[in-house]
């Protein structure tokens, strides 16, 4: 837990958004922590490629290990997100947050993958009570952008296979739970393309995932300004990529802010915006 006070849910609610985030994150089963091989050299991507048009994977078997999955330290075979249980946690305990303090505006992630932190947003509004509030997914839905210049300390993602879903994917991931309705909206494409102009009013707790500088930048420079006063800026990279990071600080410098940053786990912070 963060230390975010979170009002009393009773126990059918409870149980159910525990065993939601077991299921997104795979943490039910042992087999889900097998590696799937992936990365690496443009050959082995591109073999990776031939596989999966074949519906076949090359894995690693390896052990499940409880710890590292709640801490999103491992990405698994199969499974919704990667973000590990104690980030779906923070999650759920700043939807708990804004719906009990009234702070107006939607949810918001920018970088979803597979879609199962966003699956595990729209459950938490519906079982807090927020049941008028809107979760936005904004995602290229086609995989890592290339780094740039400013994220050189950090590897290379692109052409990754592993971390391709497509905006159907996503949409059918949200159906598989019964959460696909029109409370949950897609704007797709790359950040500095689309989320300038993006139909999003309000935020209340906005979730960013883009890892890279410019995808950590993009989204702040577009969204910021929509989060409410007391609501929550949540950055899933903080300490796991060195640019992402430098983008944090540098906007803040820019504001001429200082948020006090709230770890979650080793890798990824939260603050809430002041006045």
């Amino acid at each position: 837990m963060t230390g975010l006070e979170k009002q009393a849910l009773d126990g059918a609610s409870a149980r159910y958004l525990d065993l939601l985030k077991k299921a997104l994150t795979a943490s039910l089963y042992d087999e889900s922590a097998w590696l799937v091989v992936n990365s690496g050299s443009s050959w082995k991507n591109a073999v990776m490629r031939l596989l999966a048009r074949r519906s076949l994977f090359l894995v690693k078997r390896q052990k499940f290990n409880a710890a590292a999955r709640e801490a999103g330290e491992d990405w698994p075979m199969f499974g919704f997100t990667m973000a590990g249980t104690k980030r779906l946690g923070n999650v759920e305990e700043c939807v708990a947050s804004v719906i009990r303090e009234g702070v107006p505006g939607d949810f918001v992630e920018c970088g979803v993958w597979r879609g199962g932190s966003s699956i595990f947003a729209r459950a938490a509004l519906d079982s807090y009570g927020g049941a008028d509030r809107v979760v936005w997914l904004a995602d290229s839905f086609e995989g890592m952008p290339a780094r740039t210049s400013d994220d050189m300390a950090d590897p290379e993602l692109k052409g990754s296979a592993y971390l391709e879903a497509s905006l159907e994917d996503v949409q059918a991931n949200f159906a598989r739970f019964g959460l696909l309705d029109d409370r949950v909206k897609f704007v797709k494409g790359w950040f500095c393309d689309t989320l300038p102009t993006a139909p999003i009013k309000t935020i209340a707790v906005l979730r960013l995932d883009g890892d890279y500088y410019s995808s950590t930048m993009d989204a702040l420079n577009a969204l910021y300004e929509k989060v409410s006063v007391g609501g929550y800026v949540i950055i899933d990279d903080y300490n796991a990529f060195a640019s992402c990071k430098a983008a944090v600080t540098e906007f803040h410098e820019r504001l001429g802010i200082r948020p006090t940053l709230h770890p979650i786990d080793a890798n990824a912070i939260y603050w809430r915006r002041e006045a």
